[in-house]
């Protein structure tokens, strides 16, 4: 599933293409994504301009001049593509967005877990962003609010910093990153974590999420992930623990080893992370 880095490279790669431009005509061949495409998405979207591309956690936010929001995620398996005008779809391809004098941004979804839905202009919050945390990389991410916000919980530490509403952002393959700059172990419960060591891994969040965004996100052998431009994400190759059960570890060569925590497959260090 594309996590924070990779939607921002998504962000970065189509808001210069499509900020300012009109969208000249809209086309939905399949409204079945995770809740259904609404059925004024196409006379709400014809003919207006993007004023700007904005990201909330994973969700993306076209904002036009009429005040309505366009929002989209890319759920598991989804992809939004640069393509020239008039590109012949293919499968998997239920959205485009053809703009004038500019080029056809295309939805791609296998899955079909993605979003694409309207957020009318005048309405309250969204229900989809209500409630959600901080950006991990913004002043209002705190090794404060991390170490206040687990105090007396037992949940591991590494789910308690995939809440979104905690954090938002940071997924299963950064989450495990992150804690292994920090010297925390994922299985940990978050409550027994000190402010100092929330304060590692703080700095450790930002850090990855930064030079995964630098990279282009991951594209990993089972992810659908590229770029708007159809190019893959590099970061992959400079994960330390995440998918490497049994290789060395690059500190101190001690295997790493596979926990199953909250479902989700977690990578750690048994001798760096305590």
């Amino acid at each position: 599933m594309p996590e924070l880095p990779e939607v921002e490279t998504v962000r970065r790669g189509i808001a210069p293409q499509v900020t300012g431009r009109r969208i000249q005509d809209v086309i939905v061949r399949d409204r079945r994504l995770r809740w259904p495409v609404p059925r004024d998405f196409e006379s709400r979207l014809r003919g207006r301009t993007v004023q700007s591309v904005q990201r909330r956690a994973k969700y993306l936010l076209l904002e036009l001049d009429s005040g309505d929001r366009l929002i989209l995620h890319l759920g598991m398996s989804g992809r939004l593509l640069l393509l020239p005008t008039a590109s012949p779809a293919k499968k998997h391809d239920h959205v485009d967005l053809a703009f004038e004098d500019g080029p056809l941004l295309r939805f791609n979804d296998p899955r079909r877990f993605g979003v694409a839905l309207i957020w009318p202009a005048g309405q309250g919050q969204h229900k989809l962003l209500r409630g959600l945390g901080p950006e991990p990389l913004e002043p209002e991410f705190s090794a404060d609010l991390l170490f206040e916000k687990s105090r007396g919980r037992r949940v591991p530490v590494k789910n308690f910093l995939m809440d979104g509403h905690i954090v938002v952002g940071v997924g299963n393959i950064y989450a495990s990153e992150s804690l292994f700059r920090a010297g925390i172990r994922p299985g940990r419960a978050a409550g027994r974590a000190t402010r100092a060591e929330y304060e590692r891994l703080t700095v450790a969040v930002r850090a990855v999420l930064s030079e995964a965004i630098a990279q282009g996100g991951s594209t990993l052998k089972d992810s659908s992930y590229s770029k708007p431009d159809g190019e893959f994400g590099y970061f992959q190759v400079r994960l330390a623990v995440y998918d490497r059960a049994g290789k060395p570890c690059s500190v101190c060569a001690t295997p790493i080893r596979r926990q199953i925590i909250g479902q989700r497959s977690s990578f750690f260090c048994p001798k760096c992370q305590r």
